[in-house]
């Protein structure tokens, strides 16, 4: 069992080592891969009918995003995500995509996906000792319900105020754009934890 338990963490390690040390080109791949995954997660959609933002999977992957591929890469993967779906694929929520989606109730929380990822990924190169599960889990919710829920709510309320011409009332923006999320956010944040706790060295 212990001769098992030390080919984990030394195939664990070796396994991280070889991504942070690939090439520059393998790691553009990687952060393509990673936009891509999250361009599928984002197809698994439960919409909700007081609000135009959907509950999706596409924050999971986000999240992993920052986790295993760090800052430069992790951040890499969403902003390809975000500008090939503006450009030319419909890969977000509901097989979306275009300039008006970023300008849309939603465009708020794909720049925070950018801004999440990379804060994760600093997080996760910079402090080893953080990539256990309650620290990460801990890191992983400050940017989910602050850097990418603010620049999210802020999107969303300019939106409505855009297109209904009348301003929102905070209550009424947190019930379209935050609580009815957290519940699936909080499995979301346990989820990437775990993939921390279990693929990246602890030291």
């Amino acid at each position: 069992m212990n001769i098992n338990i030390e080919n984990y963490y030394s195939t664990r390690k070796n396994v991280f080592e070889r991504i942070q040390d690939a090439g520059t080109a393998t790691k553009v791949l990687m952060s393509l891969m990673m936009a891509c995954f999250t361009g599928i997660m984002a197809q698994i959609i439960i919409p909700l009918p007081w609000t135009p933002v959907p509950v999706t999977a596409q924050t999971f992957a986000v999240l992993c995003s920052g986790l295993l591929l760090g800052k430069k890469y992790g951040c890499l993967s969403q902003i390809l995500y975000v500008v090939l779906g503006v450009a030319f694929i419909p890969w977000f929520g509901g097989m979306t995509g275009g300039f008006e989606t970023l300008l849309g109730s939603t465009g708020g929380f794909l720049i925070g996906f950018i801004i999440a990822s990379c804060f994760i990924g600093t997080i996760t190169e910079k402090y080893a000792d953080a990539r256990n599960f309650k620290k990460m889990a801990a890191v992983i919710g400050i940017a989910n319900f602050s850097l990418i829920y603010i620049p999210g709510l802020l999107g969303l309320a300019l939106w409505l105020n855009l297109t209904q011409g009348t301003s929102v009332g905070i209550v009424d923006l947190l019930m379209m754009g935050l609580v009815p999320f957290i519940a699936g956010d909080i499995v979301k944040i346990l989820g990437a934890a775990s993939v921390s706790k279990v693929f990246l060295p602890k030291e």
